[in-house]
């Protein structure tokens, strides 16, 4: 597979690729925004999976997530030392997959690598569903993944439309988190269990109704579908 490592530490750079390389991962350095742009001018779907520092000489990490989001769906790992929530969910809403914390462990960068790129494979192979839910001003338009509220859209990431469909499919009824995270990550990994909060907070925050989605402490989460 083939990484674009967006990483403005050329020691850094050089010792993580060693590292991916020895993995069996082709890794191509890009210094700043721009070049990582660049790299994805030619063909935007060159590479698997695209590692994404957010402290860049030339323009914040989170612009330049902005933009290859608008460019490729070829998944987005932030890797920064940014470790408060308000700068995880603010990621996830831009488009990342998923968010890595520094200073971290190889082994766990590298699950994560290959859990988002699973999952963006399984994503493209999976049938689209033919029916659109329901939920009082809340519309979610299963075969255009298209969500609006009162008659706006909303505009989601992959994965917070994901975990919303799965919940609109049984309202009021609780999913396990083991199981939302099976089910929408295609993983059993302790470590998504944080990716799920986050997603679940960004969701109640972009849909405007913080109480569609309840936490069923110690279980998991259901929704709540609103009174008619």
């Amino acid at each position: 597979m083939r990484l674009l490592l967006v990483e403005d530490d050329d020691h850094v750079a050089a010792a993580l690729s060693a590292v991916l390389s020895r993995h069996g991962f082709e890794v191509r350095h890009a210094r700043n925004g721009e070049e990582a742009l660049q790299a994805l001018v030619p063909d935007p779907a060159a590479f698997g999976v695209v590692l994404l520092d957010l402290g860049l000489p030339d323009q914040d990490g989170y612009e330049v997530c902005g933009k290859i989001r608008k460019r490729t769906s070829t998944p987005v790992i932030m890797v920064t030392a940014r470790a408060d929530v308000r700068s995880r969910i603010h990621g996830l809403n831009l488009g990342a997959d998923d968010y890595v914390v520094k200073p971290y462990d190889t082994g766990e960068l590298l699950a994560r690598i290959h859990a988002v790129s699973r999952r963006s494979v399984q994503e493209e192979a999976a049938p689209a569903s033919d029916h659109e839910v329901l939920l009082g001003d809340v519309v979610i338009d299963l075969p255009t993944r298209q969500v609006t509220v009162e008659g706006a859209a909303v505009q989601l990431t992959r994965k917070e439309f994901d975990l919303l469909a799965l919940l609109a499919q049984r309202p009021g009824v609780v999913f396990r988190r083991e199981q939302i995270i099976s089910e929408v990550w295609r993983t059993s990994w302790e470590g998504t269990g944080r990716t799920l909060e986050v997603h679940v907070a960004s969701l109640r925050s972009k849909l405007r109704m913080p109480a569609l989605i309840e936490t069923v402490r110690g279980v998991g989460y259901r929704l709540v579908a609103p009174a008619a």
